[in-house]
């Protein structure tokens, strides 16, 4: 048992220094090929902080493992409204000005009750899993688009900003990006390795073990990132992190495990999960969206309530695993 531990710990901590030097690497490369802030903000780091639940899932699902791989993502989904964007307004009311952001919301409550019509019959089939990264496609495509023809929007300031205190040279910028991807599928190989052989010795399913350790584990990114834009006042960053990793959470991470594995998720991923990530997501919508047209804050007791729904979440499951041995 001390090995498999000692592996998810080991890859956890690779997996977060990895896919943080992977993001300032991949971003600062993009500003060198000419690609605008506002799009840079929406999918490179939307991608790179989704890039290890892509790696883990994409590694579990080939090992056969397809029930990890639909838990770490919504698993992280949760833990990214719950934890990083809860403890996050608790820590300081964010406010909320950002056009694009307040656009990207619908879309991923859309995205919710798509992959919810999915798991009426507790299965992911591979035509299924097609469809979720054409969707992405789509995505990226209108994204590109609108970037060509937005206005200037509070996201562009603070996706600049972040740039500017991160500066690389063009060589520095390539290295960093590919030795980040190299680390984290390196580190996502061993943090799979010791997460299935822990659900074995537990004798729980590889689902629970990657909606709760791994889930955490790999959105560890998304909080670090979260509370640096906070710490430099940068609100609309840190939402954007959050819709922008879901996204890509709920497209890709799924359609790539679906389209090598189809994924068995069973009834209780509908009734239990999704249900909690979507509503988890309608709260946030909610939350952050401006019905006046005027800025929006999320508050301390919002952010408690997002907060609290993640711990009575992760203490249920955590529950399950004691109760199964």
């Amino acid at each position: 048992m001390l090995l498999p531990t000692l592996a998810v710990v080991f890859g956890l901590i690779l997996l977060v220094w990895s896919a943080e030097k992977f993001i300032d690497g991949a971003a600062a490369t993009s500003r060198w090929l000419g690609l605008s802030p506002l799009l840079i903000g929406m999918l490179v780091i939307g991608f790179g902080t989704s890039a290890p639940e892509m790696m883990v899932s994409v590694l579990a699902a080939m090992d056969g493992n397809p029930g990890l791989a639909v838990g770490n993502a919504y698993g992280s989904n949760i833990a990214n409204i719950g934890l990083i964007l809860g403890l996050v307004a608790l820590i300081a009311p964010l406010s909320v000005h950002s056009s694009v952001i307040r656009k990207e919301m619908p879309i991923l409550m859309l995205v919710m009750l798509a992959t919810g019509l999915m798991l009426l019959d507790g299965f992911v089939a591979r035509w299924e899993a097609v469809c979720l990264l054409l969707a992405l496609a789509v995505f990226i495509v209108v994204s590109i688009a609108r970037s060509r023809n937005q206005p200037e929007d509070a996201l562009v300031a603070e996706v600049a900003e972040t740039l500017d205190s991160k500066p690389m040279s063009r060589g520095k910028a390539i290295i960093w990006t590919l030795v980040g991807l190299v680390l984290l599928i390196g580190s996502s190989r061993l943090l799979v390795w010791g997460a299935v052989e822990i659900a074995v010795r537990f004798g729980v399913s590889d689902l629970i073990i990657g909606l709760t350790v791994v889930a955490i584990g790999t959105s560890l990114p998304e909080l670090a990132s979260s509370i640096t834009a906070l710490r430099r006042k940068e609100h609309d960053m840190v939402l954007g992190n959050v819709v922008g990793s879901n996204l890509f959470n709920s497209l890709a991470v799924v359609g790539l495990a679906g389209v090598i594995a189809p994924i068995d998720a069973g009834r209780e991923v509908l009734v239990r999960d999704w249900s909690v990530m979507t509503g988890m997501t309608l709260l946030m919508l909610l939350f952050a969206f401006s019905w006046r047209g005027r800025p929006r804050r999320i508050n301390r007791l919002e952010g408690g309530v997002l907060l609290a729904l993640f711990i009575a979440y992760t203490g249920y499951m955590v529950s399950i695993v004691i109760m199964s041995r």
